[in-house]
Order: structure tokens, then C-alpha cells, then sequence
């Protein structure tokens, strides 16, 4: 197993000293944004979708990776039957940008796959192929991994592969217990002072509340598990979002003046001003993938 993941890694190093490599391949770092969330039902995949909206609405180009390799949900919020996923691309039957699907919002999705149960089992030939693929990606400016809920071994690994990794929980006392382990076994198995961990919260009813409940994991945290947790932002317990989950339409679309969507995009502005991660970018987070 060490062998094969150091010819992996050698295989990247090789990729990217290669001279005849596109020139937008060595200048341009793609920042890549992991969703994760302690359990399901918080809103996980609603703030990727809807983020993204907002990011594109600033000229980036936006892609969401729905990286929950089992049950799949991009595709159903935004009214969409992919005839592709990701499985096809592993699996050699079609490439990344075949399975590449552009939505009428502006951006472009990555259907979930279903048929594998991590990255780690995949043949030396398999993840070699997907390292490949996943370069081809390059061109986004925004990759937005939207990962399953828990803490299997797929979500740890495109946690520490991003550049921000945002923890998303509401103020129901589960959910917050859930959200602190899924901190602390981050910060048991990943080098967490070298990625952006941040918090959301979601499903408030006032601006208290969410201190409130921001206040108390970035205490524990720090006190029980000596890691730095930043509070990003909060998104409002808001009718417009389940109206527009019932409709399979973002709430940035269905109801772009809502309270939740100006959340997001407030969101969205303070995640701008944070410097991405240190040697970040896609070719990056390859090499974090295969523990590089």
C-alpha cells in the first residue's frame, strides 16, 4: 500500500513539472470548498447548491461536486436526471467533462455516484484515472464538494483535500453534538491548522441564536480539542426555503430577496475575504487526496 501510494503521488509530481501542461494549468489555483455535516437533514446540500448560485452570480465559474457517493441529491434540488455520475467516470466509460452537466442557473454539476464505498478501495489504475479527471476541472474557479453526512472515510478525505472545509449544524442540541464530532475526529485524523475549518449555522430564528450556538462549538472546540473553528455565517429558519426545496429550485432563484439568500450571500462575501489555504488550489487537493 505505501508503494502504491508514493508511485500515485510521484505521478502528480511528474504531472506537474510536465512542460507541455496549459498554461492556465500552472497559474490558475481553483479554490475547492467541502460541505460536511455531523448528520443528515441540516441543510448540507441546500447551502452547496445555493452558494454556488451566489458565487456565480459574481462572475466565477462554479462547479458542485456531489461527492455522496450513495444517495445522491444535487441533481434532485435542482430538478435534474444526469444520464452520467461520477461511477461511469471511475470507471473508464466516460470522462469527467462528459459527465460535466451545465444547469440553466450558471453553473455546472457533478452527479453523485453510487456503487463504490471510498475512494481508498479503488484500484491503483481506478484512482489514477480519477486523479486525471479531476484536473480537468481546472478551469473552474470554485469547486464546491458537497460530501454525504458522518464521518466515513470519503468525507474525511475531501475534507482534508479542501481549501475551506465548512461544518454545517442548526441549533437542535443532536445536531450540535453531532457537528462536534465530526470536529473532533477532524482534528483526531486531519492536520487541521493547516486547512480553514469553518462553522455554519442553520435554520435560526434570530442573529442571538446563532452566536449563541457559534459561541459554544468554537469554545468546546477550543478548549476539549485545541482546535480553531471560525464562525462564517448563519442562514434564517426561512418559509421561502422549504417552499423552494417542495418546487426542486434553489431559494436563490425561487426567492432571490429572501432572507436565507441574503445569509448566503453574506456568506459568500466573508468566504471571499478569507486567503485560501496555503498551496491550495485543485492540483492540490489531488495530492491531499492521496495523503501527499
Amino acid at each position: 500500500m505505501e508503494d502504491q501510494a508514493e508511485q500515485l503521488r510521484e505521478l502528480v509530481r511528474t504531472k506537474e513539472s510536465n512542460a507541455d501542461s496549459p498554461p492556465h494549468i500552472k497559474s490558475k489555483k481553483t479554490r475547492i470548498i467541502t460541505i460536511a455535516s455531523g448528520k443528515g437533514g441540516v441543510g448540507k446540500t441546500n447551502l452547496s447548491v445555493n452558494m454556488a448560485l451566489a458565487y456565480a452570480r459574481t462572475g466565477k465559474k462554479v462547479i458542485v461536486m456531489d461527492a455522496d457517493l450513495g444517495l445522491a441529491n444535487v441533481n434532485v434540488m435542482l430538478k435534474m436526471v444526469p444520464k452520467w455520475n461520477l461511477y461511469h467516470v471511475i470507471r473508464k466509460q466516460k470522462t469527467m467533462r462528459e459527465i460535466l452537466t451545465e444547469t440553466e442557473y450558471g453553473i455546472s454539476i457533478v452527479a453523485g455516484a453510487s456503487g463504490f464505498s471510498k475512494i481508498a478501495n479503488l484500484t491503483e489504475d481506478e484512482r489514477t484515472n480519477f486523479i486525471d479527471e479531476l484536473n480537468t476541472l481546472s478551469k473552474a474557479d470554485i469547486i464546491i464538494i458537497d460530501t454525504s453526512a458522518g464521518v466515513s472515510s470519503n468525507v474525511m478525505d475531501f475534507i482534508a483535500a479542501a481549501d475551506d472545509a465548512i461544518i454545517i449544524t442548526t441549533p437542535e442540541p443532536t445536531a450540535i453534538t453531532d457537528a462536534y464530532g465530526i470536529v473532533k475526529i477532524i482534528a483526531t485524523e486531519i492536520e487541521s491548522h493547516e486547512m480553514g475549518l469553518k462553522l455554519v449555522v442553520n435554520r435560526v430564528h434570530s442573529v442571538a441564536e446563532a452566536k449563541k450556538v457559534a459561541d459554544r462549538m468554537i469554545s468546546i472546540t477550543g478548549q476539549f480539542l485545541n482546535i480553531k473553528l471560525d464562525y462564517l455565517g448563519f442562514v434564517y429558519d426561512d418559509a421561502t426555503v422549504s417552499q423552494a426545496v417542495f418546487r426542486q429550485l434553489p431559494f436563490m432563484i425561487e426567492s432571490p430577496r429572501s432572507k436565507a439568500a441574503q445569509c448566503i450571500q453574506h456568506i459568500v462575501g466573508r468566504l471571499e475575504k478569507t486567503e485560501m489555504r496555503e498551496g491550495g488550489g485543485l492540483r492540490n487537493m489531488v495530492k491531499r487526496l492521496l495523503g501527499g
